[in-house]
């Protein structure tokens, strides 16, 4: 099982690699967008790390809403909405609990993709998150059903998410500011599947050890 203290320890992670990347993720942004994804999320989970102590002794349905709120209210660009979303969508499916299985997570995870597609209207193969997203859900799933435990499950998500990320270099981008670029959007990692990809590495960094 993974307990709440887990998971708030794998939204630190995640605030601390957004820290780290900062610079990254605004130099990739800055080739196919608006140059701002990097400081957008790292302003909008500092401000998430503020508001976790208050929220630090609910269930993670509250908690994972909690941060969807604050990501739309400080998130600017697409980032804001859809990463908002995908943790109010997350959090709907993880009401009540304060300790998750490994389905739990899969559930969770599923629910704020799906939250990420319909805010978004994005499918797999437009160059954004989703592309990401999609193939971690699809081998988290995968290994679960093969009997992998918690810590499997969580790296092939990991490995998936990662995967995605590069899958998006060659692609053409068709959704978002990037698409603006047409053909010049080619060569270029997407910042939204890339930062994606950092969540599902510090869930299975930090959770698949906990678990």
């Amino acid at each position: 099982m993974v307990t709440r203290d887990g998971i708030l320890a794998w939204l630190k992670c995640y605030r601390q690699t957004l820290g780290e990347n900062k610079d990254y993720l605004t130099r990739l942004d800055s080739a196919i967008g608006d140059a701002d994804h990097g400081a957008n999320m790292d302003r909008g989970f500092a401000a998430v790390m503020d508001k976790l102590p208050s929220v630090a002794d609910k269930d993670l349905g509250s908690i994972f809403k909690t941060i969807g709120m604050t990501l739309v209210s400080t998130v600017g660009g697409a980032g804001g909405p859809l990463y908002g979303t995908w943790f109010m969508r997350a959090g709907m499916a993880l009401d009540g609990k304060t300790e998750v299985t490994a389905e739990d997570l899969l559930a969770a995870f599923q629910a704020g993709l799906a939250g990420v597609q319909q805010r978004g209207k994005a499918t797999t193969g437009e160059k954004t998150m989703v592309d990401a997203m999609t193939p971690a859900c699809a081998a988290m799933q995968a290994s679960l059903a093969a009997g992998g435990d918690t810590a499997a499950a969580l790296e092939a998500a990991a490995a998936g998410a990662e995967q995605g990320m590069r899958d998006t270099i060659p692609m053409l981008a068709t959704k978002g500011r990037a698409s603006y670029l047409g053909e010049r959007s080619i060569g270029h990692q997407d910042p939204g599947a890339t930062s994606s990809a950092m969540l599902f590495r510090c869930a299975a960094d930090v959770l698949g050890r906990a678990a």
